[in-house]
């Protein structure tokens, strides 16, 4: 559906749902970031031009089996429960599992204020000295602490399964083979392997984001206002969110020309989370290394996908010559296996 078709429906909706009182403005893709079939649209009064609220929408993908990232529906009960926890989410006003109203699922949130720090390629308007770098990946950190303590067992019992850790290397896998030279497959592979193999057992399970960085957090002058893009959440293993995040503050796990501006390295990341939450999580090297292993092969399609034209982002063009990198940097961390220094996991 072309997007001039998506706003009309979501006009129609509006003015529908208030008795033709609001109607919809400045709808376009979302500025920031690279989500897709995300858009930031605001309503007015629909004779005045006053009284904004601003929004940002996501669909579901059209004509595509609505499953786990593509099943946008099951974030609003997930956000729901969040905010009503106390995270730092944005509020879901409207959504529906139904192609009635836009011709796929939709939820509606809350423009929340600020804009989130693409770790890759921050906004101008961020300040780039220590101290505020140190703000940023300090409260970005935490955070995922207070994820991590909310009671999902309580709030989210029957929301969704918690998936099991040993699964994870198998389901990235086939993705390789999108890879475009035999030597990115090879080492790639090589990774699989050791990480299959040295699997953690007895890790804390709870829920989980997915995609947890800066990039997914929105500052506005200097504080965190809101956490973002929710379509990964699951119930899992957590140490799937710290080695991710420490993926990317691990300046060994990418190429210098593109590499996360951070203040901190994964050892750091890791510390301040265990202060905030009051434990550490075991094994954190095997997930950071997992994370390398999921980052490396999802640019393998993502790569691929833009060089053939079926999904242009440049983007990827900037990934693809560190692909080898995060595989290598992956063994590494899988060749010294050690657990945290400084506590157990309890």
């Amino acid at each position: 559906m072309a997007e001039h078709d998506i706003q009309a429906r979501l006009d129609a909706k509006f003015r529908r749902d208030t008795d033709g009182g609001r109607r919809v403005v400045d709808f376009a893709v979302l500025s920031d970031g690279h989500a897709g079939l995300t858009y930031e649209f605001a309503t007015v009064d629909a004779t005045s031009g006053g009284d904004r609220h601003d929004y940002v929408l996501k669909i579901a993908p059209f004509g595509v089996v609505r499953r786990g990232n593509t099943d946008v529906y099951r974030q609003a009960p997930l956000l729901k429960a969040l905010r009503a926890g106390g995270v730092p989410v944005p509020d879901v006003p409207y959504a529906s599992p139904a192609d009635d109203e836009l011709g796929t699922p939709y939820i509606i949130m809350e423009r929340l204020p600020g804009r989130s720090f693409v770790p890759w390629e921050p906004h101008a308007s961020f300040d780039r000295s220590k101290a505020s770098l140190d703000t940023i990946w300090r409260g970005t950190v935490e955070a995922l602490a207070t994820i991590h303590a909310f009671d999902w067992k309580a709030a989210l019992a029957d929301w969704e399964k918690p998936r099991d850790l040993s699964r994870e290397v198998s389901y990235w896998t086939p993705l390789l083979d999108k890879a475009e030279s035999e030597e990115t497959r090879r080492r790639g592979r090589k990774l699989a392997e050791q990480l299959s193999a040295s699997c953690p057992t007895g890790y804390r399970i709870g829920l989980v984001h997915g995609d947890y960085q800066p990039g997914n957090v929105l500052f506005k002058d200097g504080a965190l206002t809101g956490i973002i893009d929710w379509e990964l959440a699951s119930i899992g293993a957590q140490g799937l969110d710290l080695g991710w995040l420490a993926m990317m503050a691990d300046a060994n796990c990418w190429l210098p020309g593109w590499r996360p501006v951070s203040s901190m390295d994964a050892d750091q990341v890791g510390d301040i989370y265990a202060d905030a939450i009051g434990h550490e999580i075991a094994e954190r090297d095997w997930f950071e290394a997992l994370a390398c292993f999921r980052l490396g092969a999802i640019s393998c399609l993502n790569v691929r996908l833009h060089r053939t034209g079926r999904r242009v982002d440049h983007i990827w063009e900037c990934f693809a010559p560190g692909i080898d990198t995060m595989f290598e940097r992956g063994i590494e961390l899988t060749g010294s296996r050690r657990a945290s220094p400084r506590r157990a996991a309890s």
